[in-house]
C-alpha cells in the first residue's frame, strides 16, 4: 500500500471519497446481510466514514481499519466518545462502546486481533488498491474474517481513460480474487456520478458476496 499517497490526501483534504451521510447503496441493502442487533461488521480501509454511524444505529458492534490515525480520531469526536487506546503491536486499537477501530495497515492486522466478525462492508477498500494489492487484500480479508459474507461497492470503467483510485474492479477481477470462496451476486448497478462519474463513463455496482 502507498501509506504516502494517503497520507499526502488526509492531510491536504483530498479526501473526496468522505460522503457527508450514510451510502445510500448501503442504506438500500444492508438487509441483505442478514445481520442482527449485537452482530459484529467489519469496514476495512473506513477513513471517517458515516457509515459507521449509520451502522452503530442498527444496533451493531462496528470494526473498522484505517491508516491515518487522525481519520479514526475524528469518528470518536463526532460520535462524542472517549476512546480506550492500546498499542497491539505495530496498531493501535481505539475503542469504545460498540465501536473499535484499528489505526495501522490492514495487512498488521490478525484474526486474533480482529476477533470475530459477522459481515465485511467493503465500500471504499478494494477499489483504493493497485492491482498488484488486490489479490492479496482480498486473500487476507478473507482470512482474518473466516470469509465473512460482504456487501462491497466497486465500479467497473475503462481505467485507461482515468487514474486510479478509486479504480475499476469489474466482475472478471472480483471473481478472480472471491470466486473460490464465495458466491458473488450482483445487486445493482447505476452509471458513475460524482466526481469520478465527471472524468469518466461506467458504472458503480453493488455486490453481495455470498460464502460457498
Amino acid at each position: 500500500m502507498e501509506h504516502s499517497f494517503w497520507h499526502a490526501r488526509w492531510t491536504e483534504g483530498r479526501i473526496g471519497f468522505h460522503e457527508p451521510a450514510a451510502n445510500p447503496l448501503l442504506t438500500t441493502h444492508f438487509d441483505q446481510l442478514n445481520l442482527s442487533p449485537g452482530d459484529t461488521i467489519f469496514v476495512p480501509l473506513c477513513g471517517k466514514t458515516i457509515d459507521i454511524d449509520w451502522l452503530l444505529s442498527k444496533g451493531l458492534r462496528v470494526s473498522g481499519i484505517e491508516f491515518h490515525p487522525g481519520a479514526v480520531d475524528e469518528v470518536f469526536a463526532r460520535l462524542g466518545l472517549t476512546a480506550e487506546t492500546t498499542e497491539i503491536g505495530p496498531l493501535t486499537r481505539s475503542r469504545a462502546g460498540d465501536l473499535t477501530l484499528f489505526s495501522g495497515d490492514v495487512f498488521e492486522l490478525s484474526a486474533e486481533t480482529l476477533g470475530p466478525v459477522n459481515a465485511i462492508y467493503d465500500r471504499a477498500a478494494i477499489v483504493a488498491l493497485p492491482p498488484e494489492t488486490r489479490p492479496l487484500y482480498a486473500a487476507h480479508l478473507s482470512k482474518i474474517t473466516a470469509t465473512a459474507p460482504q456487501l462491497l461497492i466497486g465500479f467497473d470503467y475503462d481505467q485507461t481513460l482515468s487514474d486510479g483510485p478509486p479504480f475499476s474492479v469489474p466482475l472478471s477481477e472480483l471473481t478472480d480474487h472471491y470466486a473460490a470462496q464465495y458466491r458473488l451476486d450482483k445487486l445493482a448497478e447505476h452509471p458513475l456520478d460524482g466526481p469520478l462519474g465527471q472524468r469518466t463513463q461506467g458504472l458503480e455496482q453493488t455486490w453481495l458476496l455470498s460464502p460457498t
